[in-house]
């Protein structure tokens, strides 16, 4: 495994892990740990950022390049993300919505996976092919 792949690995994995275990602790009530949930999620979300900028580091590239097509991308993955983080909500927080919120988090799992293909046909299209 080479060596930017590890770290992409193991950052990813923490960064991912922090922010995961600070949205439980955002919108668990139960855990009382509102607070300290949005700062464990920041962390990750540092975390995160970190990666993708060391990664571009190491593989020569500059660390954040924006044009139309990151932010195009970015925008749909994010819009996944909500999505997804709304079916999760109707699952567990609000009365008699576990079906819909299924679907909606289905959705938001397709519309996150599909930013990839989206960013290959801005490629192309970009490409001039």
């Amino acid at each position: 495994m080479e060596k930017k792949n590890f770290v992409s690995l193991i950052s990813g994995t923490v960064g991912g892990i922090l922010f995961a275990i600070g949205m439980c602790m955002t919108l668990l009530p139960e855990w009382d740990v509102f607070n300290e949930g949005i700062g464990v999620a920041c962390a990750g979300i540092v975390v995160l950022l970190a990666m993708l900028i060391v990664r571009r580091k190491m593989e020569g590239k500059p660390a954040i390049r924006l044009n139309p097509k990151v932010i195009a991308t970015f925008t749909f993955g994010i819009a996944g993300a909500l999505a997804l983080g709304v079916g999760m909500c109707m699952v567990m927080l609000w009365e008699d919505m576990i079906v819909a919120g299924i679907v909606v988090g289905v959705v938001g799992i397709l519309i996150s996976i599909c930013s990839i293909p989206v960013y290959k046909k801005l490629e192309l299209v970009e490409g001039g092919q």
